[in-house]
């Protein structure tokens, strides 16, 4: 699947969200190692622990229908560019990213922008 392909599906997923506190729509769809495709948006809640980002509703889709290794995912928010995931999220990715990595695509300025996981979270925590 083409990268620009994955971030429109994001958007799109990003028109779900629940986000009535921050304001702050994300939507996020990943791709794995078996070319299978889940998407996922942001949900708050008044106990503003218990909110689930986008990144993290869609790995949990992945890993629910038994996949295990993500390739990609694509971040998108209408309300900034290059919405990269947060420290937990980054951390969930990096539990589950293939074993070449994983590519975090993101809206540039101009066209998509690809990061590694890699180079967002270095060192990052593994058993």
């Amino acid at each position: 699947m083409d990268y620009r392909e994955l971030l429109e599906h994001a958007k799109e997923a990003s028109k779900n969200s629940y986000s009535p506190y921050s304001k702050f729509a994300v939507g996020a769809c990943l791709i794995t190692t078996n070319d299978k495709i889940y998407s996922g948006c942001n949900f708050e809640n008044s106990s503003f622990g218990m909110t689930i980002c986008a990144e993290r509703n869609a790995v949990g889709t992945a890993i629910a229908d038994g996949e295990r290794r993500i390739k990609a995912i694509a971040i998108y928010s209408p309300n900034q560019k290059h919405c990269y995931p947060c420290g937990a999220c980054r951390q969930v990715l990096n539990e589950f990213k293939a074993e070449e990595g994983l590519d975090v695509i993101t809206e540039g300025e101009n066209d998509i922008e690809i990061s590694k996981l890699a180079d967002l979270l270095p060192e990052g925590f593994n058993l």
